[in-house]
């Protein structure tokens, strides 16, 4: 009896031996025909594209298809705020996209709404991308979008007007002096504007939410701090020696700033990429380069605006959605979205490619955003524009200093954050 059990008992060692060393299931992502525990493949994916941006898609699509048999279906929805609306309604109702494009900027509002769904990809994946585009499209700790394209202001001049990029803002200041008489201005920006100005209050030291680890904690305000302070001095600076003129204040401003340069009676400006197409379309020789720094080599920190791409969170096909992503955004696919959008990717293995560093404006981006800051993409951000614009305002038209005007911002953006975010 005991010879029975030790032979029965060493078969069933045995059985489990050979069941260790059999072949294992790889953990590869979704297979192509689907399985247990695995995501089977769709016949298609449908993509939101921005308006007028998605004549790439068609050659993107037709090579993922021969590769994938995955039909990419596609269409043209304007980004802004029309995008995320409608995904609000046509997402629930089983009539939505897989995948969408937003500004980074909304990714706070839209992962507490549980509309998109987290990203999960490769740490290869992810070392594609500039640190702070990344950033971008990470809320609260956690992936949600994989980097676009990127815009931040730059530094745009006449090249008639200016013969050489000045090295540091006080430089630029100089020259801004010694050119600045009647309706001919040396340099010009939107400093009332907190979008514009943050480059100068950050350059100092001041701070929207502070960040803990890419956590950014809407409860802690960097907005009055000294840097914020001696950055707004700066900035009142330029309009106390009436370096600016007075009709670039205001929700006009960008307009009337856009007619000088574009008239040739600004040689230099502070402007982001969008306005390329009407420089030169008014003729202007121009160049394009990063912001000058401060004289001890601080970079200006301008806002940067990051575009990316999401997963619904109503899509069936979550994994081949991501899986799409990750062919979209790859160095080759992003190159070639370039070069049909002039959209500036973040991919930094492009920053040295010629497609970009051979374009003066396309470069001049993406060396700005290296030192750019992005804007923050909590839901709290809503509080902070218009009182910080209103502060901007009154200090640039001498109607308070700038840390009394800062002050009240930030009591104001605290007493808004309070009522509308509560939890």
């Amino acid at each position: 009896m005991k010879k029975a059990l030790s032979i029965f008992l060493m078969l069933i060692l045995m059985l489990g031996i050979l069941a260790a060393c059999g072949p294992k299931e790889e953990e590869t992502g979704p297979s192509e025909t689907g399985g247990k525990g695995e995501e089977a493949k769709p016949e298609k994916l449908v993509v939101w594209e921005d308006k007028d941006k998605s004549g790439w898609l068609e050659k993107v699509a037709s090579d993922f298809e021969k590769e994938h048999g995955i039909k990419i279906e596609f269409k043209e929805v304007e980004m802004a705020t029309k995008m995320r609306d409608q995904l609000r309604l046509d997402g629930p109702a089983g009539t939505g996209p897989d995948i969408v494009t937003l500004p980074h900027d909304q990714i706070g509002q839209v992962a507490v709404e549980g509309i998109v769904a987290e990203l999960d990809v490769s740490e290869e994946t992810k070392h594609r991308f500039s640190e702070s585009s990344l950033a971008a499209q990470t809320y609260d700790g956690k992936l949600y979008g994989l980097p676009k394209s990127a815009e931040t202001p730059v530094f745009i001049y006449n090249k008639a007007l200016m013969k050489e990029v000045p090295k540091t803002m006080e430089e630029l200041y100089d020259f801004a002096k010694a050119n600045t008489s009647g309706d001919q201005y040396g340099f010009l920006a939107l400093w009332d504007n907190f979008y514009f100005a943050h480059a100068v209050i950050g350059g100092n030291g001041g701070f929207v939410f502070n960040d803990d680890n890419g956590v950014l904690d809407p409860a802690n305000l960097g907005l009055n701090n000294k840097g914020a302070v001696k950055g707004t001095q700066y900035i009142q600076k330029w309009y106390l020696e009436k370096l600016f003129p007075n009709g670039i204040v205001g929700e006009s401003g960008g307009s009337a700033m856009d007619g000088l340069f574009n008239e040739g009676k600004a040689a230099s400006v502070m402007n982001g990429p969008w306005a390329f197409g009407p420089i030169g379309e008014a003729g202007i020789d121009y160049g394009a380069a990063p912001l000058p720094k401060f004289a001890d080599g601080t970079p200006m920190k301008t806002f940067m605006g990051v575009k990316g791409w999401h997963v619904s969170a109503f899509s069936k096909n979550q994994e081949w959605a991501t899986k799409f992503i990750e062919y979209m955004t790859n160095d080759e696919n992003a190159k070639y979205r370039f070069e049909q959008t002039k959209e500036v990717p973040t991919n930094t293995a492009l920053v040295a490619d010629p497609a970009i560093s051979e374009d003066e404006g396309a470069k001049a981006v993406a060396l700005q955003s290296q030192d750019a800051v992005p804007m923050p993409n909590i839901p709290e951000m809503s509080e902070v524009w218009k009182p910080m614009a209103d502060a901007l305002q009154t200090v640039v038209t001498g109607k308070a200093e700038p840390k009394s005007a800062l002050d009240s911002a930030v009591k104001q953006i605290q007493q808004n954050i309070e009522a509308n975010h509560s939890k």
